[in-house]
């Protein structure tokens, strides 16, 4: 295991601008240590291949970075360093070409999570995108992958919950510095993440979610995992991006597919319509990936009916939004009766309210029990 003393001036080369994977190996291939390098004049750093301008950048900077005072404040917001050789440092994103040098980490990666799966998505989704989010990344987490995203509102928010939901694990990718969470109103997930997850990224502490670290960051999102679900997302989706990114490092991509006349759904059936992969659930993405017979299968709860209620209002559902004003009117029973008995099926994994007092299925019903309700 690398000694503080030498990871210290990895975190130093990990402020200055310029200075990856490659230059790193130069440094290294030259030095020996970065400790070497750290102290090193301008004119050595030139014999190690360095180009003038990195050279000059490194000797304006290093006077004003303290590696140790770096290391103290890690220490104090409990990050961790790993560097890329490291044994600890995730195997499956040492196969993309510009993997980061170094991973800043809260909470812990664990030999488990080299199984998992990016899903992105547009920050705006609809009704149908929020409840497929949910079921697929449920599903998924209850069979021990874990999810990765990126901690954005809209689908990426929704994939961590789902999966923290479900007793999964999941791991947020940063496009700032640990110490700052963005957006901030996700501050109370995040910290829910560090406990059954963990949050990285490859930039030190206080640096800020400028929009050019985004398409970096997502490079590391598909480069973690096994393959890309794309849920919903627009023609200009930085989601897309992601995808593209999958395709470059020669993972899955899979998408799900959507209303043509919806603009969320633009992207992922164009993505579909490139050769992704069509998802209708997680059974999909498990088979693609050969991991159906790896993962544990769920426990699936019986659709059925506990009384003439449920059963009456089993009807009335569908896997399609069906508010409970309609639901009542349909049924002929009271709204006292439809509302609690609702609430009973949605505890036993029956129903899901999707928001704005709409009921849906929760699971496809067994073939011959819908044959019964007809």
């Amino acid at each position: 295991m690398m000694k503080e003393n030498e990871l210290k001036y990895w975190v130093g080369f990990s402020r200055i601008p310029g200075i990856g994977r490659v230059k790193i190996s130069q440094l290294l291939k030259h030095f020996t240590t970065l400790e070497h390098a750290w102290k090193a004049s301008a004119g050595e750093l030139k014999k190690a291949g360095l180009d003038s301008k990195t050279v000059d950048t490194i000797v304006n900077l290093r006077p004003r970075i303290s590696p140790d005072d770096e290391m103290e404040s890690l220490k104090q917001y409990k990050v961790k360093v790993l560097t890329c050789d490291s044994p600890v440092y995730p195997q499956r994103l040492k196969e993309i070409y510009d993997y980061p040098s170094v991973l800043y980490v809260r909470g812990n990666l664990l030999p488990e999570d080299e199984c998992c799966l990016a899903v992105v998505g547009t920050r705006r989704p609809t009704v149908y995108g929020r409840q497929v989010t949910e079921e697929i990344v449920t599903d998924l987490a209850r069979n021990k992958i874990t999810i990765v995203s990126g901690l954005a509102k809209g689908i990426d928010s929704i994939a961590h919950r789902a999966a923290l939901e479900a007793n999964g694990r999941t791991i947020a990718v940063f496009a700032c510095g640990l110490d700052i969470v963005y957006p901030a109103e996700n501050a109370k997930l995040a910290r829910e993440i560090i406990e059954r997850g963990a949050l990285i990224s490859e930039y030190p502490l206080g640096t800020k979610p400028k929009a050019d670290n985004f398409p970096r960051r997502n490079r590391i999102m598909s480069g973690l995992s096994l393959g890309v679900l794309v849920v919903e997302a627009g023609e200009s989706s930085g989601a897309l991006i992601t995808a593209n990114q999958a395709l470059e490092q020669n993972r899955e991509v899979f998408a799900v597919p959507g209303s043509i006349l919806s603009p969320t759904s633009r992207g992922t059936n164009h993505l579909i319509q490139e050769g992704a992969k069509l998802v209708r659930n997680y059974v999909d993405i498990l088979e693609e990936l050969n991991l159906a017979m790896m993962a544990q299968q769920l426990e699936m709860k019986e659709l059925l009916p506990v009384d003439e209620t449920e059963s009456l209002l089993l009807k009335q559902l569908s896997r399609e939004p069906t508010h409970i004003d309609d639901i009542c009117r349909n049924s002929g029973l009271t709204a006292a009766l439809v509302s609690s008995t609702l609430t009973m099926m949605e505890l036993r994994g029956i129903v899901r309210q999707v928001g704005g007092l709409n009921y849906v299925l929760a699971k496809e019903m067994r073939e011959e029990y819908q044959t019964q309700l007809s």
